[in-house]
């Protein structure tokens, strides 16, 4: 049991909706961002996602795209978003973090060194974009034979032929991509995602977290109203690279996390 499966089985025992929040690691600095990943806790995130900052994140959206500009900037790197993993468990060692990113800088420093470094700095899983279900003997099963949860994404062109296969080796909570294309892009609405996730989870008993296109509290109280819960990750890095004060921006996320679990 990874602290991702405990986290839900609380939820669950508390018929609560899951509220994920997205943050680029480093943006705009190590010591803000750490900061701010500190407060999500007390802002009702349920669980983080930690991007690791890449020079070239094809799936991501401009928002996301200029966070890792600005952190990459300021000096972030892989060992630096694993130390910041490391100093927020020093006064947090419930709260799970999900590392979201790609392949290549996992790949430079080797799987088996990073997987032991993401473990002992306090990673509980991973989502990797750019990894598909048919490489899962690179990355995704050395993952979970560590301990690691392997986060898979489904989206809404992951048909049912495909979706045993992205399901197969997936473990702590599927990832539904609301919309096609990059993050950012569009609204998210309920009434079409609801049939969605509910054919995936007739084939897995994982929950079912949705992401894109989520920007207020109330698409967030009605996307986590037919689902397990909501992520919120433009709308979130938007405020910062806007250079609001962290307490502004844990203020927002605060209002996100609110409608989520009012669903």
């Amino acid at each position: 049991m990874t602290r991702i499966d405990d986290k839900f089985a609380e939820l669950n025992a508390a018929k609560k909706k899951a509220f994920v929040a997205y943050v680029m690691a480093g943006d705009p600095d190590f010591e803000t961002s750490l900061e701010l990943v500190k407060g999500l806790p007390g802002a009702g995130v349920d669980v983080i996602e930690l991007g690791l900052p890449f020079t070239d994140p094809m799936a991501d959206g401009p928002t996301i795209q200029l966070a890792g500009q600005r952190a990459l900037e300021a000096g972030m790197t892989l060992s630096r978003t694993l130390e910041l993993a490391r100093k927020f468990r020093e006064t947090d060692n419930t709260t799970p973090i999900v590392l979201m990113g790609y392949y290549n800088p996992i790949y430079s420093r080797g799987v088996d060194t990073f997987l032991a470094d993401a473990k002992e700095a306090g990673i509980d899983g991973l989502i990797v974009v750019d990894l598909p279900p048919e490489e899962d003997t690179e990355l995704c099963i050395p993952a979970q034979d560590a301990g690691l949860n392997f986060i898979r994404l489904a989206t809404p062109t992951t048909d049912d032929k495909r979706l045993p296969r992205v399901l197969q080796n997936t473990s702590g909570f599927v990832y539904y991509v609301s919309i096609t294309g990059i993050t950012g892009a569009a609204e998210a609405q309920a009434e079409d995602v609801a049939p969605e996730v509910a054919r995936i989870k007739a084939g897995t008993d994982l929950p079912v977290i949705v992401g894109f296109g989520i920007n207020t509290p109330e698409r967030a109280e009605a996307i986590a109203g037919i689902s397990d819960g909501a992520v919120v990750g433009s709308a979130i890095v938007s405020k910062i690279g806007s250079g609001e004060p962290v307490s502004s921006v844990l203020e927002f996320v605060k209002s996100l996390s609110d409608g989520a679990h009012r669903a």
